[in-house]
C-alpha cells in the first residue's frame, strides 16, 4: 500500500488517516490537466481557424467591395496583426468572454449554452434509453453464454456494431415518418415528446451494441469468481446468482462506457443532429464552421473540452471510490 494513504501511528499502531493534500491530489492533478488541455485547444484552434479563410468574405459575399471587406474586418478585429488578435482574445478568454457571433451579433458563449441543453436533453435520454435495453440483454448473453441461442444473438449484435448511427437514423425515418407516418421526422419540440423518439433510438441503437459486448464479457467473468460458486454451493437460484451478485459486479466495466459514451454524445452528435434538424451543438458546430463564424467555434470547443473532461475525471474519480482495489493502492 501506498504510504501516503495508509500509514501507521507509531504510538498507537492505529492507522493513520490520510491528509488532506493526498485525498485532494486526484482532484488536483485532473485541474492541472485540464488547464493544459483548454490552452492547447484554444491556442490551436485560434490559428487554424485563421488560416481556414476570411469570415469578412462570408459575411459580405463575393460581390463586396475592398472598402466593405475592410470596414468589417475592423469592426470585428481582424484587421489588427494576428499575435496582437491572440493575445486579446486569450486575456478575454480568461473572463469566459468569447466575444460575439459574426452571423448573429449574440455573445457566443450564451448562443452555445443555449444549443447545449438540447443536446444535453437528447444525449441524456439515449444513454438511459441504450442502457435500458443494453444491461439486460448484456446480462442474459453473459450469464450462459455456451448456448446456441446466446451465441446467435451474440452474432446478430456483433453485426449491428459495425453499422453507423446515421444509417439507423436514415431507416427509422424512411420506416416511421415516410411509409408509416407514425412520427415527425424533423424538428425539436421540448414538449412534444414524439420529436424526441427517432433520434433517441437512433443514438441507443449505435451505443447498445458495445454497451451489451462489454457487459456480457464482465457478467461471464463475474460468474467464474469464487463467489458465485459459494452462493450457488448455497443454494443460490439461477436469477439470484445474476442479478444479485453477477451483475452488480459487472457493472464497473459498463459505466465506464456509458461514461465514455456520454462524453461523446456531449461533443456533439453532428450528422445525427442535422439529419433531424435538432438544434444543438453538434449541429451549431457544422454550421459556424461553415460560415466561418470564429467565436462561436471556439467557444463550442472551449465548452466541449471542458465538459468531455470533466464527464471522463468524473468516471475516474468515481471508480476510485465504487472499487475497493483502487482505494487500496491508494491510485
Amino acid at each position: 500500500m501506498s504510504a501516503a494513504t495508509n500509514t501507521t501511528d507509531a504510538t498507537t499502531g492505529k492507522a493513520a488517516q490520510p491528509s488532506m493534500l493526498a485525498t485532494a491530489m486526484p482532484l488536483l492533478l485532473q485541474l492541472r490537466k485540464l488547464a493544459f488541455l483548454l490552452f492547447f485547444v484554444t491556442t490551436l484552434l485560434f490559428f487554424l481557424l485563421r488560416l481556414a479563410g476570411d469570415p469578412a468574405l462570408v459575411l459580405a459575399g463575393n460581390d463586396a467591395s475592398p472598402e466593405q471587406l475592410a470596414a468589417i474586418r475592423k469592426q470585428f478585429g481582424l484587421d489588427r496583426p494576428l499575435f496582437i488578435q491572440y493575445f486579446s482574445y486569450m486575456w478575454h478568454v480568461l473572463q469566459f468572454d468569447f466575444g460575439k457571433s459574426l452571423a448573429s451579433g449574440e455573445p457566443a458563449l450564451w448562443k452555445v449554452l443555449d444549443m447545449l441543453k438540447r443536446t444535453l436533453h437528447l444525449a441524456v435520454m439515449a444513454v438511459v434509453f441504450s442502457a435500458s435495453l443494453a444491461i439486460p440483454i448484456g446480462a442474459w448473453l453473459g450469464f450462459r453464454p455456451e448456448t446456441l441461442g446466446r451465441r446467435i444473438v451474440g452474432a446478430i449484435i456483433f453485426v449491428f456494431q459495425g453499422v453507423p448511427g446515421y444509417v439507423t437514423a436514415l431507416v427509422l425515418i424512411q420506416l416511421l415518418a415516410v411509409n408509416w407516418h407514425l412520427l415527425p421526422s424533423l424538428g425539436y419540440g421540448p414538449l412534444e415528446w414524439k420529436t424526441w423518439i427517432i433520434p433517441t433510438v437512433s443514438l441507443a441503437f449505435f451505443m447498445a451494441p458495445n454497451l451489451i459486448r462489454v457487459t456480457a464479457a464482465n457478467v461471464a467473468e463475474a460468474m467464474r469468481e469464487d463467489y458465485i460458486r459459494t452462493a450457488r454451493a448455497n443454494g443460490a437460484k439461477p436469477r439470484e446468482l445474476l442479478w444479485k451478485h453477477a451483475v452488480p459486479n459487472a457493472l464497473l466495466g459498463t459505466a465506464a462506457l456509458l461514461g465514455t459514451q456520454f462524453a461523446m454524445l456531449m461533443g456533439g452528435s453532428a450528422i445525427i443532429e442535422t439529419i433531424f434538424s435538432w438544434p444543438g451543438i453538434g449541429w451549431l458546430l457544422l454550421e459556424s464552421v461553415q460560415t466561418l463564424d470564429f467565436p462561436v467555434v471556439q467557444a463550442e470547443a472551449f465548452v466541449i473540452a471542458i465538459l468531455v473532461f470533466t464527464i471522463n475525471a468524473l468516471v475516474d474519480l468515481s471508480f476510485r471510490f465504487l472499487d475497493p482495489r483502487l482505494r487500496s493502492k491508494g491510485t
